[in-house]
């Protein structure tokens, strides 16, 4: 008996020492899984988040860049983040600051063929300090800023985001003992609020956490992480959030759905371009309707996800009601489709809604993914749903009827003798544009109402409301004017492409160029060069289509005759 137990405690004691000898070999060799440190919550910017959100947007806020490389190692968000406050690189001869403004870059007299640059060279540039200290001055004395001055403040909140990172100050980890309001606390606060035991436990798994990272041992890194966010949570469970909220937004961040939303668009259309070319190519049009639609679930779990997490609609600021409007027209694109049984209106959303979905992604400053709370004028779920969720399906509607609009003149472009057959096209269209101008009617009306429920006033001829005003009338134009016969069918495909000018204006244009009035929460910079881009190569699509037109258009007796035949039909 003693022998066996003897031979028992030899068996345990080489069993431990082999695990042990594994765990530090797999610590020392694997690579470190940042997971658990990512879903640590942290305060930022009023919302608590997941650590994984909060290193993402810090990149992107100050590289414009989803990760970075430096001597042939990528750095993602999260280790970045890590990196910086633990000071295991240099990051000041880095060029990671962004500076996306080619004037800018001339005046403080840096290569005119970089985009980012150092910590190190930006501070010897004295005319960034002068021209963010102006800046502000202006800002001070309520005074409109010129580009240049905008782009430099930027850039000098950049420059302030990487020295607050790098000491610490924004590492908002350790929640408030009783207030749920109240701003969350740095590591070294902790001892100030709790008490020795609870501050000493949580400090310890933070500094074995550092440990394990600088010495490269996954398995304790890993394991710290998780016993720091029990240990956060422990001190405030009330306030801390729940494993579940915190694991939703990380799936969301690594799920990427708009990405995939795109991949599937992009099949979608190459498919559905074949079937509608061929009418008896059946597997291209199926394959095209079951890519389109699971793009559209994608999308659609994207806007969802985003919902959760912030407990809003997603469109309150421009990246969301981007990704609103081209969800809005892959909607309307099927419910039209359902209703006549054409594949043009998909043929027309799906390139319309992937073009929006790619500005997201080659604009991420001007148009940033942060899911922030809500300004004040927004706290109303009711008239943020009813108001803002109409006026953006209207811009989906006018998009659709644009993206149609582009087809209809192609086929005046190719020719424009086979256009008295198109009178279907032309129907259609019309239906389009319709349900764009009730749209906007009624969400123009709704938002008098909430002006007066928020500022005490039903109009007030804000450059936002002046401009939804003026974009209606064009469009309330267009289809009386094809109703009493000021033009024909020609002039109503010009007229909705050459309208939605007007909402481009009012969805873009009011926020990122004039950049004034009382609906501020939607401001930005940045993107002009591909507005410019568009609408120039837009205009002159319709130059070539009028061009054409004027020399091969059909007898007027053809138009009328193929009218007829389409109205009694």
């Amino acid at each position: 008996m003693r022998a066996f137990l003897s031979n028992r405690r030899l068996f345990a004691a080489l069993f431990t020492a082999i695990l042990s000898i594994h765990f530090a070999s797999f610590g020392a060799d694997a690579p470190i899984d940042f997971k658990q440190w990512s879903l640590l919550a942290i305060q930022d910017g009023g919302r608590r988040k997941p650590l994984d959100t909060f290193a993402k947007e810090t990149m992107m806020r100050m590289t414009g860049k989803s990760s970075i490389e430096t001597d042939g190692r990528v750095w993602k968000p999260d280790e970045f983040v890590l990196s910086m406050l633990l000071n295991t690189h240099d990051w000041t001869k880095e060029p990671i600051i962004l500076i996306d403004y080619k004037p800018l870059v001339a005046r403080l007299n840096l290569d005119l063929a970089r985009k980012r640059f150092s910590i190190d060279e930006l501070a010897g540039a004295p005319d960034l300090e002068s021209l963010v200290r102006d800046a502000h001055d202006a800002r001070q004395g309520e005074k409109e800023l010129s580009r240049m001055q905008k782009e430099a403040e930027s850039v000098g909140s950049r420059f302030s985001l990487f020295n607050t990172l790098q000491t610490g100050s924004l590492l908002l980890i350790a929640p408030p003992p009783a207030n749920p309001n109240a701003r969350w606390l740095l590591p070294t606060e902790i001892a100030d609020h709790y008490s020795e035991a609870h501050a000493g436990e949580a400090m310890g798994f933070l500094r074995g956490l550092a440990s394990a990272y600088v010495a490269g041992d996954a398995f304790n890194f890993s394991l710290d992480a998780s016993q720091l966010r029990a240990a956060l949570r422990a001190l405030s469970p009330a306030i801390y959030p729940s494993d579940t909220s915190l694991k939703i937004e990380y799936f969301y961040n690594h799920l990427d759905p708009f990405l995939w939303a795109m991949v599937f668009y992009a099949l979608a259309l190459v498919a559905l371009s074949i079937a509608n070319k061929s009418k008896t190519a059946g597997s291209a049009r199926f394959l095209g309707l079951a890519c389109a639609g699971t793009g559209m679930l994608f999308h659609a779990g994207g806007i969802a996800l985003r919902c959760t997490i912030a407990h809003r609609p997603p469109v309150t600021n421009m990246f969301e009601s981007v990704v609103w409007v081209s969800f809005g027209v892959m909607v309307f694109g099927f419910a039209f489709w359902a209703r006549y049984r054409t594949l043009t209106y998909l043929v027309a959303a799906l390139p319309a809604s992937l073009i929006c979905l790619l500005l997201l992604r080659q604009l991420p400053v001007a148009m940033p993914e942060n899911i922030d709370p809500l300004v004040p004028v927004l706290r109303s779920n009711f008239w943020l749903t009813i108001h803002v969720l109409t006026i953006t399906l209207s811009y989906a509607a006018f998009l659709l009827a644009m993206a149609f609009g582009h087809i209809v003149l192609f086929r005046f472009i190719r020719d424009p003798r086979n256009t008295p057959e198109d009178a279907l096209l032309h129907f259609w269209l019309y239906r389009v544009l319709q349900l764009g101008v009730l749209l906007l009617a009624c969400g123009t009306i709704l938002g008098g109402v909430w002006a007066n429920y928020s500022w005490g006033r039903f109009w007030g001829w804000d450059p936002k409301e002046t401009w939804a005003l003026i974009a209606l009338l064009c469009y309330l134009v267009v289809l009386h004017g094809r109703l009493v016969g000021w033009w024909d069918h020609f002039g109503l495909a010009v007229s909705s492409v050459i309208c939605f000018n007007a909402v481009l204006m009012t969805w873009y244009g009011v926020n990122f160029v004039l950049g004034k009035g009382l609906h501020s929460y939607g401001f930005g910079i940045g993107g002009e060069s591909y507005v410019v881009a568009f609408v120039t190569l837009d205009l002159a699509y319709v130059a070539l289509a009028c061009v054409r037109n004027a020399r091969n258009r059909p007898p007027a007796a053809a138009l009328f005759a193929a009218e007829e035949r389409f109205q009694d039909a």
